[in-house]
């Protein structure tokens, strides 16, 4: 049995780095959201559109650096940290965790 948490700290260091690579897009997000939730009915659906490609976007560049470094696993190492990547993601950024697969 592996150490619990092994793979917290890299975890933690990658998504610190998606804060800083990603801050356009993390403010675009949060935009399109203000912009749905600000929106009359004539132009909710599509501000919402908006904001769920942009949460797509963050989504696909999250699943793309847990992905990556995974690879470089074996197997079991690769799920376990792919668990608690996917865990931190959901705290720390729950607008791109809920469909990480």
């Amino acid at each position: 049995m592996s150490p619990p948490g092994r793979f917290q700290e890299v975890a933690e260091r990658q998504l610190v780095l998606f804060r800083e690579d990603e801050a356009e897009l993390l403010g675009e997000v949060e935009e399109a959201l203000d912009a749905y939730n600000g929106a009359s009915r004539d132009e909710a659906e599509e501000r919402y559109g908006e904001f769920v490609d942009l949460v797509d976007a963050g989504r696909e560049v999250l699943l793309d650096m847990r992905d990556g470094f995974a690879a470089s696993l074996d197997e079991e190492a690769a799920e376990e940290y792919r668990l608690v990547f996917d865990d931190l993601v959901r705290k720390r950024f729950p607008r791109f965790g809920l469909e990480l697969d």
